[in-house]
């Protein structure tokens, strides 16, 4: 099994060459001479014989093949070349497929050597040279056809009327809607034409940490890339419409994504500042440093911008995160029209304040953690947005209650929903879901705004899903605990009171470096930062799950500072080899509906459809969809690479697109494809970046879309 908690820090990335390390690609004579044949008797009748285009099918030499491939992989071309004849994909042989990249390579004059290769890993590996004295510049302009510059031009701008009422064609918000539920009202791709689901096009991206999923409006679409990059695309071709690179001197750091609102893209940077650009040229409107006020980050300590702004009203509401930061994190609101600062929110409770007697008589400077790493959402009719609390790393201070009057552990805000008032910034009410957590354990993730059936009556909750895999369900408005769903993955908690939700927890499972003691799940999580998805046509929520623990002893990473250190245990339920289990959960019941169980790690966020589908990608790697009432598999494609972040679906011009993007780096993806590669045994088969350590960099990150085959 896997000992994948050796590093638990991703190392940042200080180089970037534009798809890794490659070599220049090249073909034999007969390799050509063969293609030469075959493109006559296959693709002259749509490209000429002359190779420039005939109608809509593009030329295939000169300077459209110099835009579309100089400084790219061959296996980007292979990817377009392999979807022809358009009556018949991947209809022809893959030597034929090899032949014919080696005419067009020939046809544009690079040098013949080496034979192309069959496999796509070996073309991953070879790239189309620029021409001579040209570089492949990432920041180059970008040229728009006529089409595509009336495409911006016509772009609306999104109001609060329009994130009240969305179109369904639409991807405005992380997680789709204010509810964050990340569920499609689109029916066109459903259960019964699923298997027609193919690739429409791929884009390759800069290669980097990330972990951003990408927006729709109005058949653009808007994605966040390494390092600080945001682009513009033409959602039904993947073209790039604009570029904006921030000109940070920070590290990039992974971050979630983006946001839409009046006219702007609202944009996190490395170097902690938010920044509106036009949503129609990407041009510069405000940028607004956050102010800290804390001193400058040493060792292990850092301030970062993580979660994709949440606009409500006049305010992009950024969270912050702050490990090991002295006075912890917290949540600022700026002004949407000039950025300047309105209000904040400390996640971290003060002397002196309500909860600041729950740090164990901590000075404020010796208080951490409480980082706002994941995305908010909101509700307009009770004008709240909920957001989730992480722990402290810093356990040791908290790890045994003071014997002092009026004085506690617990910890305030860490572990909890916090509901705000968007306006003034105001803690209106919270829940601790766990008090004093020493494991890293948190609570952290997206608060979904549901109605579900309690007592007979619908009722308006916000439920989460922790790292343990509990789902917990509070009332929207008051915050009232009303009820827990344990899938069975955690051995920390042996009780849940049904009336406040107080955990009783096993005392053998608190940290202590003399005497070891196994907790199930890991710090990564049953569950991490890839979002769960809730279906409005079957009530039911599901989630992402992995089954992996940890032993804390005094052997392996120090993460805590409670004097144990972090190492890899295999999880009794794994025992099958099966790491991955995506249960669905039935909120009206209480129970669960159904349970699916594979080997391969679930690596992305879920996205289930009116189309009765509930989507997942995974390290094998593969993207999967099943029948969301039932479990059953009903289609599976392979990818190029690892999926990561959330999966998304719009619609362009009446043709439904589902989006995934692959071959991104970051510590979840990474550790969930070391252990896949481990216990499959088949290390050197697996596609990059499935075998990488969190010191190296996937060399093919790129954008899929889907869409049915006609």
């Amino acid at each position: 099994m896997s000992r994948y908690l050796q590093n638990l820090v991703v190392i940042g990335v200080t180089f970037w060459t534009p798809y890794g390390t490659a070599d220049n690609a090249s073909f034999s004579v007969d390799q050509a001479d063969i293609g030469a044949q075959k493109y006559a008797e296959h693709c002259a009748v749509c490209h000429g014989s002359d190779m420039r285009g005939i109608h809509l099918s593009p030329p295939l030499v000169g300077e459209r093949f110099d835009q579309s491939w100089r400084g790219k992989p061959v296996s980007a071309l292979a990817f377009h070349v392999q979807r022809m004849p358009v009556a018949a994909p991947n209809s022809l042989s893959a030597e034929t497929y090899t032949n014919l990249l080696a005419f067009i390579l020939k046809a544009n004059g690079l040098p013949q050597g080496k034979a192309l290769p069959n496999g796509q890993a070996e073309l991953d590996r070879l790239h189309i040279p620029p021409l001579p004295g040209d570089t492949t510049d990432p920041y180059a302009p970008v040229a728009h056809s006529s089409t595509q510059s009336e495409l911006l031009q016509n772009l609306s701008i999104i109001s609060d009327a329009t994130v009240a009422n969305p179109s369904a064609d639409d991807w405005i918000r992380w997680g789709n809607t204010s509810n964050g539920t990340n569920f499609s009202k689109l029916a066109q791709i459903n259960r019964e034409n699923i298997v027609r689901l193919q690739p429409a096009w791929r884009a390759p991206l800069r290669s980097g940490a990330n972990m951003s999923a990408p927006l729709v409006h109005q058949g653009i679409m808007y994605l966040h890339t390494y390092p600080d990059t945001v682009l513009a695309m033409e959602a039904s071709t993947g073209q790039v419409l604009w570029r904006y690179a921030h000109p940070g001197s920070s590290r990039s750091s992974a971050k979630m994504g983006i946001g839409l609102h009046a006219g702007k893209v609202l944009v996190p940077t490395s170097d902690l500042r938010l920044l509106a650009l036009n949503a129609k040229d990407g041009t510069l409107i405000w940028n607004h440093a956050i102010d800290t006020r804390a001193p400058a980050a040493t060792g292990r300590a850092q301030y970062q911008l993580r979660t994709a702004p949440l606009v409500v009203g006049d305010k992009v509401i950024q969270g912050v995160t702050a490990s090991f930061m002295p006075k912890g994190g917290f949540i600022v609101a700026v002004d949407i029209n000039s950025g300047e600062e309105r209000w904040r929110f400390d996640s971290i409770a003060r002397p002196g304040e309500p909860g600041g007697e729950t740090w164990n008589n901590l000075p404020i400077e010796k208080r951490s953690g409480g980082s706002v790493w994941h995305q908010g959402t909101y509700d307009a009719e009770l004008n709240l947005v909920y957001f989730g609390i992480a722990p402290t790393y810093d356990t040791g201070p908290l790890l045994h209650e003071l014997d002092a009057a009026n004085v506690s552990n617990a910890a305030l805000y860490t572990n909890c929903t916090v509901a705000i008032n968007p306006d003034t910034g105001e803690l209106v009410w919270f829940y601790q879901h766990m008090p004093n957590d020493q494991w890293d354990l948190d609570w952290a993730f997206e608060r979904q705004i549901v109605s579900i059936p309690i007592d007979g009556k619908p009722r308006k909750v916000v439920m989460n899903t922790g790292k343990m895999a509990v789902l917990e369900a509070l009332d929207a408005r008051t915050g009232e605990y009303l009820f827990s769903i344990d899938p069975g993955v955690q051995n920390v908690i042996t009780a849940i009171d049904p009336e406040t939700g107080a955990k009783t927890i096993d005392p053998e499972k608190m940290p202590s470096p003399d005497r070891p003691t196994t907790i199930c799940p890991t710090a990564l999580g049953a569950r991490s930062w890839p979002p769960t998805s809730f279906s409005t046509q079957t009530g039911l929520a599901y989630l992402p799950l992995f089954e992996m623990c940890m032993l804390l002893s005094d052997k392996g990473s120090a993460l805590l500072t409670s004097g144990v250190r972090i190492s890899a245990a295999d999880h009794p339920d794994a025992q099958d080899g099966k790491l991955a289990r995506l249960p669905a959960v039935d909120l009206a019941n209480k129970r669960l509906a159904w349970t699916h169980d594979q080997v391969a790690p679930i690596s992305t966020g879920l996205l289930t459809t009116a189309g009765g589908l509930l989507f997942s990608g995974d390290v094998e790697p593969s993207l999967k969809a099943f029948n969301d009432k039932t479990g059953e598999l009903l289609w599976q494609s392979p990818l190029s690479a690892a999926p990561t972040a959330g999966l998304m679906t719009y619609r362009v011009d009446g043709v439904q697109y589902l989006a995934v993007m692959v071959g991104v780096a970051n510590l979840h993806v990474g550790s969930l494809s070391r252990t896949y590669s481990e216990i499959t045994d088949k290390p050197e088969s697996m596609p990059l970046p499935t075998r990488l350590t969190t010191r190296q960099i996937p060399t093919n990150a790129e954008i899929w879309a889907f869409s049915l085959a006609e």
